[in-house]
C-alpha cells in the first residue's frame, strides 16, 4: 500500500510525527512525506526535532494570501504530486486549510483519505473560524476516522458516518508530548529568555504560561484577555506572565499596547517546539485559546484556563482538565486569581485523568491500516 501523508501548519506536524514514524517501521507501507508550507518558519525546526524530511513542499505561502488564493494554490499544486506518486491513501490531520483541501483533492483523484483528529465539534461555524467547517466538511470526505474519544466518534456517528469507519484511538498529540517530554528533560532544554526560571533566582516563582492566536478573539477579545492579564498582574507581583507572542500584527499589536511596560510581564518570541513543552511543564497554569494545548496541558498535570466561548474538546471539560473562561476580563481574573490562591481547587484540576490517551495512537492508527488495507 502507498501512503502519502501531509501536513502545512506546525500543529498538524506535532500530530502526525508519531504515525509517519510508526509508517516507517513498517514494511508493508510505501510512505511519501508532502508539506504545503502553510506555517514554513515555524514548520522547519519541528521537522529537524522529530527528524522528518519530507519528500515534497508545495511551498504555498505567500504575502498577503487570503483563504481563498491559499486554497485554489493549493488544490493546483498538490494534484500534481498526486498525480506523480499516486498513493492509495492519503493521511491527513485536523481542521486547517491544508488538511480540507487536501482531503478535497485527494477525493477528486478518487484517493482514500484517513482523517487524523475527527469528530471534533463546536456547532458553530464561526467558532473557531474556518476550522470548524473545514473538519466537517474532511468528515463528508474521509473513508477513515481516527477519533480521539468517544465523545468524538458518537459527533461522526449522529452524523450518518458508517461506524465501520470510525476508530477511537486517543490523540497523537500525547505521544509526542511524552517523547517530547522526556527528551527536553533528557537534553535539558528550555528557552533561553526564561533561564531564570530555571536555574536563576526565580526557580521558586508560580509562572503563567499565556498563548493566544484565534482569528476570532482579534480586538475586542484580545483587548479582553490583555487588560485582564494587566490586572492580574499589578494583583500578583511575585507571579509572573510569560506570553510568547504569535506572529500576527493582530496579537503583537494590542498585547504589546497593554502589557508591554509591567516588570512580571514577559513577552517573548514564539517558542521552538521542546522549549514550549518545557515552559509549559515549569509553569503553574495555563491561559490559552489554542486547541492542541488543552489536550497536551492536561498530559503533564497543569490546569488550562480556555479564552474561548466554546470548545470542541469537550471531554476535556468533563474531565475537569480545563475550564471555559472566555475573552471577559472578570471572567479571566477571577479564574487565574482563584487558581492561585485555592490549593484544593488547583490539585483537582492538575490531577484529573487527561482523556485523550495514552501515547500509544499512532501504533492503534497504523495498525488499523494494516488490518484494513484490503479497503484502501
Amino acid at each position: 500500500m502507498k501512503v502519502a501523508v501531509i501536513f502545512g501548519t506546525r500543529p498538524e506536524a506535532i500530530k502526525l510525527a508519531p504515525i509517519i514514524k510508526e509508517l516507517e517501521k513498517n514494511g508493508f507501507l510505501d510512505v511519501t512525506v508532502i508539506s504545503t508550507g502553510q506555517h514554513k518558519e515555524m514548520l522547519e525546526p519541528i521537522l529537524e526535532w522529530f527528524e522528518i524530511s519530507p519528500d515534497y513542499d508545495l511551498e504555498l505561502m505567500k504575502p498577503n494570501q487570503t483563504l481563498s488564493s491559499l486554497s485554489a494554490l493549493c488544490i493546483e499544486r498538490l494534484e500534481v504530486v498526486l498525480n506523480k506518486i499516486s498513493p492509495d491513501l492519503l493521511i491527513t490531520q485536523g481542521d486547517t486549510t491544508t488538511a480540507f483541501i487536501s482531503s478535497l483533492v485527494a477525493f477528486y483523484n478518487k484517493i482514500k483519505v484517513a482523517h487524523v483528529e475527527a469528530g471534533l465539534r463546536t456547532y458553530n461555524n464561526l467558532s473557531p473560524w474556518p476550522e470548524e467547517v473545514n473538519r466537517n466538511l474532511i468528515s463528508k470526505i474521509a473513508d477513515f476516522h481516527f477519533a480521539p474519544t468517544d465523545n468524538n466518534k458518537n459527533n461522526l456517528l449522529q452524523e450518518n458516518v458508517t461506524k465501520e469507519k470510525v476508530f477511537v484511538t486517543g490523540n497523537t498529540v500525547i505521544d509526542a508530548l511524552l517523547f517530547s517530554a522526556e527528551k527536553v528533560t533528557k537534553e535539558n532544554i528550555y528557552p533561553e529568555e526564561l533561564e531564570a526560571f530555571f536555574t536563576g533566582g526565580l526557580k521558586e516563582k508560580k509562572l503563567v504560561l499565556i498563548t493566544g492566536h484565534r482569528r476570532e478573539n482579534f480586538g475586542k477579545g484580545f483587548i479582553g484577555i490583555s487588560e485582564a492579564i494587566r490586572a492580574l498582574a499589578n494583583s500578583n507581583p511575585n507571579v509572573y506572565f510569560i506570553y510568547p507572542l504569535h506572529l500576527n500584527p493582530n496579537v503583537q499589536e494590542t498585547v504589546r499596547e497593554y502589557l508591554s511596560d509591567l516588570e512580571n510581564v514577559k513577552l517573548i518570541k514564539p517558542l521552538g517546539y521542546p522549549e514550549f513543552i518545557s515552559a509549559m511543564k515549569r509553569s503553574t497554569l495555563i491561559l490559552t485559546d489554542s486547541g492542541g494545548v488543552q489536550e497536551e496541558g492536561p498530559g503533564l498535570g497543569k490546569p488550562i484556563l480556555v479564552m474561548r466561548d466554546n470548545t470542541e474538546r469537550p471531554e476535556a471539560l468533563k474531565h475537569g482538565t480545563v475550564k471555559l473562561v472566555g475573552t471577559n476580563k472578570s471572567n479571566i481574573i477571577n479564574a487565574v486569581q482563584e487558581l492561585l490562591s485555592n490549593k484544593e481547587i488547583y490539585d483537582k484540576m492538575a490531577n484529573a485523568v487527561n482523556p485523550y490517551g495514552d501515547g500509544t495512537a499512532a501504533k492503534q492508527i497504523v495498525s488499523i491500516l494494516q488490518e484494513k488495507k484490503n479497503l484502501v
